[in-house]
Protein backbone atom coordinates (compact mmCIF):
# COMPACT_ATOMS: atom_id res chain seq x y z
CA UNK A 1 0.00 0.00 0.00
CA UNK A 2 0.94 3.56 -0.54
CA UNK A 3 1.66 5.98 2.57
CA UNK A 4 0.78 9.15 2.61
CA UNK A 5 4.07 10.59 1.82
CA UNK A 6 4.39 8.66 -1.27
CA UNK A 7 1.14 9.44 -2.62
CA UNK A 8 1.43 12.82 -2.08
CA UNK A 9 5.18 13.20 -3.93
CA UNK A 10 3.16 10.88 -6.86
CA UNK A 11 0.15 13.17 -7.64
CA UNK A 12 1.86 16.30 -6.51
CA UNK A 13 5.37 16.78 -6.19
CA UNK A 14 7.25 15.17 -8.88
CA UNK A 15 5.58 17.27 -11.47
CA UNK A 16 5.69 20.50 -9.08
CA UNK A 17 10.02 19.70 -8.92
CA UNK A 18 9.93 18.93 -13.05
CA UNK A 19 8.19 21.88 -13.76
CA UNK A 20 10.53 25.25 -15.50
CA UNK A 21 9.78 27.97 -13.08
CA UNK A 22 12.29 30.73 -14.34
CA UNK A 23 15.15 32.09 -16.81
CA UNK A 24 17.95 30.20 -15.39
CA UNK A 25 16.39 26.49 -15.75
CA UNK A 26 15.08 27.25 -19.12
CA UNK A 27 18.71 28.40 -20.38
CA UNK A 28 20.79 25.24 -18.63
CA UNK A 29 17.49 23.31 -20.55
CA UNK A 30 18.48 24.51 -23.71
CA UNK A 31 22.35 24.07 -23.36
CA UNK A 32 21.53 20.53 -22.15
CA UNK A 33 19.61 20.16 -25.45
CA UNK A 34 22.53 21.92 -27.33
CA UNK A 35 25.05 19.60 -25.93
CA UNK A 36 22.73 16.40 -26.86
CA UNK A 37 22.65 17.21 -30.07
CA UNK A 38 26.24 17.64 -31.08
CA UNK A 39 27.21 14.63 -28.78
CA UNK A 40 24.81 12.71 -31.02
CA UNK A 41 25.94 14.03 -34.59
CA UNK A 42 29.52 11.73 -35.14
CA UNK A 43 27.69 8.84 -33.45
CA UNK A 44 26.02 5.72 -35.13
CA UNK A 45 22.67 4.84 -35.08
CA UNK A 46 24.12 1.92 -32.69
CA UNK A 47 26.01 4.26 -30.42
CA UNK A 48 22.86 6.27 -30.22
CA UNK A 49 20.88 4.26 -29.06
CA UNK A 50 23.23 2.95 -26.50
CA UNK A 51 23.60 6.86 -25.38
CA UNK A 52 19.84 6.90 -24.90
CA UNK A 53 19.77 4.12 -22.81
CA UNK A 54 22.34 5.13 -20.71
CA UNK A 55 20.76 8.44 -20.41
CA UNK A 56 17.12 7.12 -19.22
CA UNK A 57 18.91 5.24 -16.61
CA UNK A 58 20.66 8.16 -15.11
CA UNK A 59 17.17 9.66 -15.23
CA UNK A 60 15.54 6.86 -13.19
CA UNK A 61 18.34 6.89 -10.89
CA UNK A 62 17.64 10.53 -10.22
CA UNK A 63 14.15 9.93 -9.96
CA UNK A 64 14.99 7.31 -7.38
CA UNK A 65 17.00 9.74 -5.13
CA UNK A 66 15.27 13.11 -5.55
CA UNK A 67 12.06 10.83 -4.15
CA UNK A 68 14.08 9.77 -0.97
CA UNK A 69 15.25 13.02 -0.64
CA UNK A 70 11.44 14.21 -0.36
CA UNK A 71 10.66 11.02 1.61
CA UNK A 72 13.33 11.86 4.30
CA UNK A 73 13.02 15.18 4.41
CA UNK A 74 9.15 15.23 4.86
CA UNK A 75 10.09 12.82 7.82
CA UNK A 76 12.20 14.96 9.43
CA UNK A 77 9.89 17.88 9.24
CA UNK A 78 6.89 15.76 10.30
CA UNK A 79 9.46 14.49 13.35
CA UNK A 80 10.32 17.60 13.99
CA UNK A 81 6.91 19.12 14.17
CA UNK A 82 5.59 15.78 16.30
CA UNK A 83 9.07 16.47 18.60
CA UNK A 84 8.02 20.13 19.39
CA UNK A 85 4.82 19.93 19.96
CA UNK A 86 4.93 16.58 22.49
CA UNK A 87 7.83 16.64 23.46
CA UNK A 88 8.51 20.38 23.76
CA UNK A 89 5.35 20.67 26.22
CA UNK A 90 6.72 17.74 28.68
Amino acid sequence: MENTFEKLWNEYFAEECARIENEEERILLKKAAELHKQANEPLTKEQRTSVEKYIEFLYDIQNIFMKKAFLKGYKFASDLLFEIKFIGKA
